[in-house]
């Protein structure tokens, strides 16, 4: 099942606008993606800085006292079936990022399990209690253990529940700049949530701004390879997460989605789209080497990983009306040597502007 059809139907997985790109036309040559301020809708609309802002100063502080914030105290059996029920749905329904979790330390990995697991229906009310140590139920006890345990920030938290009601009344996206808002709310906020459990390494030579960038680039990078392996399932329910004013471009529109039917335009069509998932990958190899040296390697893992479903997506000859881009069990496990040498350098790889 598709997580945006998983998220509506109330079961949320908490993965799963700095500004989208704007496709070039219809060029069969290299395509110049411009620079990020130009990228749409800017950091500063989302509040992004806000968010490292105030996780960093929470990071200064944790561990000192504080009297106004006393860490709740639940039994360690309770807390351990909270935590796995955390980590089968995150198993059940992320499979590839679930890998790359397996590579963690533990105390990340529930940390991360205890995020992407929760019920949609009033968790929005529940969610400052659950940042209160106030706790509804097993799974938001899993997460008020980890925001007592990371300095997290409710902000992302409450992004993502507009990501998900995005999903219940919208269906069609007009740009990239909708869009990218949608992967913004939905992945990317993952990403913000992720850096303070990762730990960005004492020796990074980037600002920490950049570490967080990088990360919310990789959610972002991580929903567009999703969308792109989905369209025929997503197409089956009557829905199309493709910029609409793109397809216009190609000739294409929602009918021949939905006709299934894969033609030359469509496949210029999706090494366009294929090309800007790669441009976020690419923007979130600067962050992945700066991050504590325990998370680089499972970082790396989920980045190649997915990348890899976008080279299944090529070898399928573009067909994902049809056929779901599979990488196989054996071909994964291959690509984690490579993940553990990337994760070995600390040499951030800056590319901006990027052409492809």
């Amino acid at each position: 099942m598709a997580k945006r059809e998983f998220c509506k139907k109330a079961l949320v997985i908490r993965a799963t606008r700095s500004g989208g790109v704007t496709m070039a036309p219809r060029e069969k040559s290299s395509v110049i993606f411009p620079g990020l301020s130009k990228q749409g809708i800017p950091h500063t609309d989302l509040h992004v800085r806000d968010i490292v802002e105030r996780q960093s100063q929470q990071a200064s502080l944790f561990g000192k006292e504080d009297a106004c914030r006393r860490k709740p105290e639940f039994h360690p059996l309770f807390l351990e079936e909270a935590y796995e029920r955390c980590r089968k749905i995150c198993a059940e329904y992320a499979k590839t990022f679930y890998l790359g979790t397996l590579l963690m330390t533990k105390e990340r990995q529930k940390a991360i399990w205890a995020i992407y697991g929760n019920v949609l229906d009033r968790w929005e009310e529940r969610l400052q209690d659950t940042f209160d140590g106030r706790p509804y139920d097993m799974l938001d006890a899993a997460l008020t253990d980890t925001v007592f345990n990371f300095p997290l920030d409710i902000k992302p938290f409450r992004d993502m529940i507009e990501g998900m009601r995005m999903d219940t009344r919208t269906c069609r996206y007009e740009n990239f700049q909708e869009l990218y808002l949608y992967c913004y709310y939905v992945a990317g906020t993952v990403g913000l949530m992720s850096v303070p459990i990762m730990g960005i390494a004492p020796e990074s030579v980037v600002s920490t701004q950049s570490v967080y960038n990088a990360a919310l680039y990789l959610g972002v990078g991580n929903q567009l390879t999703n969308i792109l392996r989905d369209v025929g399932e997503d197409a089956s329910r009557g829905r199309v997460y493709l910029p609409q004013d793109e397809l216009a471009q190609f000739g294409l529109c929602d009918e021949d989605v939905f006709s299934r039917k894969v033609n030359d335009r469509w496949r210029d069509f999706m090494k366009e789209q294929i090309t800007r998932a790669r441009f976020y990958f690419k923007l979130a190899e600067e962050g992945a080497s700066q991050l504590n040296k325990a998370s680089r390697w499972p970082v790396w893992s989920s980045l190649l990983l997915y990348r890899e479903i976008l080279d299944a997506i090529e070898e399928n000859d573009y067909d994902n009306l049809t056929k779901r881009a599979y990488v196989g069990r054996t071909r994964k496990f291959m690509m984690l040597p490579l993940a553990y040498s990337k994760a070995q350098s600390t040499t951030p790889s800056f590319s901006f502007p990027y052409r492809i």
